[in-house]
């Protein structure tokens, strides 16, 4: 199989200001764990407040970058870039500020093997999201900036466009249907239309709120969904399903209409350290997660994009479906015993 430029991601890219907080920090900014949001005025002293810390750590994010860095250094590619190990099999696209923070997240990226073509605002600075660490807790707050200025019109440019032509699997989180759903729409499409395999993740329970309707306009699109149960619980709620069980509500997820009869959908849905939920044909499994320690739990930012990205590089691959989970939660658990979503330089997945 030809794998170059195989898997194309589009997201928000986000410099990660991560630092470990205490309780009273949490009480100051109203943060809730294991939580994304969008920041809001009452956050943006936050920034400085953690720039300050001397624990801080500045590291190349958002979460569909995390995913492809993943997928290309892990394991499709651990014999080929961490886990892909063949440099150039993946490529992302979003916008980023003409700025040292921009630079310094292309620079990261393409050290990574993945194939960047950012599109740089000049009117905004990179886009940046604190990651406020507690007790290994985790819980992001998103200040978008430049990522808000990727337009569909960057997409449509021929560079970009032949990005897409090439790609044979599309990931996205849904934490993009904040700023262009015009652009996962024309992906979504593309897809369909050529017979390729469109994933998502649900990615935050804000998301499920409210951007109901451009996720709900990419759904019958989507051949895998992603997610953790929180926002699978929200989803459920959100559409009157009264149920708060992740397995019924995976398989409801699954067995919304497509708009293509080529690929049946597939959702996963992660539970921390509970088993990963996959619905398919009308059936759910249950996959064990990799057993961790509490001490050695560092820092679960990154975790669930991880998981993704181990999954989408043996997806790529065209392997079964265990293989894939199998794939997703030594990924995600590499992530767990480090800070932020940064991995070894080969990974030992085999």
């Amino acid at each position: 199989m030809e794998y170059d430029g195989i898997l194309l991601g589009m997201g928000n890219p986000l410099l990660d200001i991560s630092a470990v907080v205490d309780q009273d920090f949490w009480n100051k900014y109203e943060i809730e764990p294991n939580n994304a949001i969008l920041a809001e005025d009452k956050h943006l002293p936050m920034y400085d407040e953690m720039a300050a810390k001397p624990t801080v750590e500045y590291i190349a994010g958002g979460a569909t970058q995390n995913s492809i860095r993943v997928a290309q250094k892990n394991s499709f590619l651990w014999h080929l870039q961490w886990i892909l190990q063949f440099p150039g099999a993946t490529s992302y696209m979003g916008s980023v500020g003409k700025d040292k923070f921009g630079e310094e997240m292309k620079k990261n990226a393409q050290d990574a093997g993945v194939n960047v073509h950012y599109y740089e605002d000049e009117t905004a600075p990179t886009g940046t999201c604190a990651v406020c660490v507690l007790d290994g807790e985790r819980s992001l707050i998103a200040n978008l900036s430049a990522a808000s200025c990727y337009k569909v019109d960057q997409l449509k440019r021929p560079e970009n466009w032949a990005l897409v032509e090439k790609a044979k699997f599309y990931y996205i989180a849904g934490f993009f249907l904040t700023v262009s759903p015009e652009s996962i729409q024309l992906v979504a499409e593309h897809a369909a239309a050529n017979n390729k395999i469109f994933s998502m993740n649900l990615s935050a329970p804000f998301i499920c709120e409210f951007f109901r309707d451009p996720q709900e306009k990419a759904l019958p699109y989507m051949d895998f969904v992603f997610g953790y149960e929180t926002e699978a619980r929200t989803f459920s709620k959100v559409h009157g399903w009264e149920t708060d069980n992740v397995e019924e509500i995976a398989l409801k997820i699954s067995q919304w209409p497509k708009a293509s009869g080529t690929h049946k959908r597939i959702t996963v849905i992660t539970q921390g350290a509970g088993p990963v939920v996959v619905a398919e044909d009308g059936k759910v499994k249950l996959f064990p997660v990799i057993p961790l320690p509490k001490e050695k739990l560092v820092d679960a930012n990154g975790t669930g994009d991880a998981f993704v990205g181990g999954f989408l590089s043996q997806l790529v691959q065209e392997k079964p479906i265990a293989e894939c989970v199998r794939a997703g939660c030594y990924a995600s658990n590499i992530i767990f015993q480090r800070s932020g979503c940064t991995y070894p330089e080969k990974p030992d997945f085999a």
